[in-house]
């Protein structure tokens, strides 16, 4: 006869709270039944605000905190987790980010989810982890509850949809939260997303852009810009944009790079300093919808800075010492700031 396992000593939830309502406070509550401690994991902790992430991390765990009695409070921790592009790596990050706070790593954890759709499938991801299915808890959608907060004609209108769908410590959260700056500038930018999107409606099939960007280096700097329009506007970057019909990916790159910055050498200069490139395809790293970008590294060594200027729709362009990178990834743009880690190796440690 087979031994009965030893209960879990933690529950771990994971998700991006984006923002908090009724079905993963269900998901919390079950986590507290299972175990005397649950760590609740945060991901896209470290993004700037945009219509997909408007709340900070700090933002989310206090909508989470005030939605639980005071008394199971102490039994929570909560742990940032970023966005980085590789399911493989962000496992490991995850694990290891638990086994620190519990102390080992062969601490008795269940994992506490719900395989709604193919987003859920990193559950099954976790060796080691048995996973509790808590089952579906109602139709309730984040995306469709943030498109309410932004498309309401008044915030007592936006916090009305959203009343039987989040719990009530949400929503005095949300009523303290939009009298922030916020909301106006994320409404704005909801709104010509929509309006792109919308053109492409009638589509027979869901479109696929192609993008480049670049990284160039130079000495102990790299060339960023600040985005002059939506979506991600006032955001830093790197220069890119939309291939065109005629060109090469790497044609593209180079105007591109020229028409934002203002940043052009001869032909052979560029093709000298040219020591990588890599493609960008997760499905979920632009607002736009699916965009698939292939990034080019140029590293000119140790030289004087060439002389730039940010125009197109570059509000700005600046040379920035790489040091200070790590600092500022809350203000990048989609997933710029892991473009820039994937070929400067920044890997900032939480």
């Amino acid at each position: 006869m087979s031994a009965t396992p030893a209960p879990a000593e933690w529950a771990v939830c994971i998700g991006r709270f984006q923002l908090f309502h009724n079905a993963q406070l269900a998901l919390l509550q079950q986590a507290l039944r299972l175990a005397p401690r649950c760590v609740v994991l945060i991901g896209s902790a470290h993004n700037a605000r945009s219509p997909r992430n408007p709340f900070t991390y700090e933002e989310r765990v206090e909508m989470v905190r005030q939605a639980v009695p005071e008394a199971d409070r102490d039994r929570i921790a909560f742990l940032p987790i970023r966005d980085v592009y590789d399911q493989r790596l962000w496992v490991v990050a995850v694990q290891g980010a638990v086994a620190k706070l519990t102390g080992s790593s062969r601490t008795r954890v269940v994992l506490v989810g719900h395989r709604k759709d193919p987003t859920s499938q990193y559950l099954l991801d976790f060796p080691g982890w048995p996973l509790h299915d808590v089952g579906r808890q109602g139709e309730v959608h984040a995306k469709a509850l943030r498109a309410a907060l932004y498309t309401a004609q008044t915030v007592d209108g936006a916090l009305a949809a959203l009343t039987a769908q989040v719990p009530p410590s949400t929503l005095d959260f949300l009523r303290g939260w939009s009298q922030l700056p916020f909301l106006p500038k994320l409404r704005s930018e909801w709104a010509e997303l929509a309006e792109e999107h919308a053109k492409w409606a009638g589509a027979p099939y869901p479109p696929v852009f192609v993008t480049v960007d670049t990284v160039v280096r130079v000495a102990d700097r790299v060339l960023l810009i600040r985005r002059g329009r939506a979506p991600g506007k006032g955001l830093m970057a790197v220069p890119g944009g939309f291939i065109e019909q005629r060109e090469t990916a790497y044609q593209s790159a180079l105007r591109e790079l020229q028409e934002e910055t203002g940043f052009e050498l001869l032909p052979a200069e560029m093709e000298h300093a040219l020591k990588a490139t890599r493609v960008f395809d997760d499905p979920n790293r632009s607002q736009r919808g699916r965009v698939i970008t292939h990034a080019f590294y140029f590293d000119f060594g140790q030289r004087m800075l060439p002389e730039i200027a940010g125009s197109d729709d570059a509000a700005e362009a600046r040379w920035v010492p790489i040091d200070e990178l790590a600092a500022m990834e809350a203000q990048f743009h989609d997933d710029h700031f892991h473009i820039l880690d994937s070929f400067l190796g920044l890997s900032p440690q939480d």
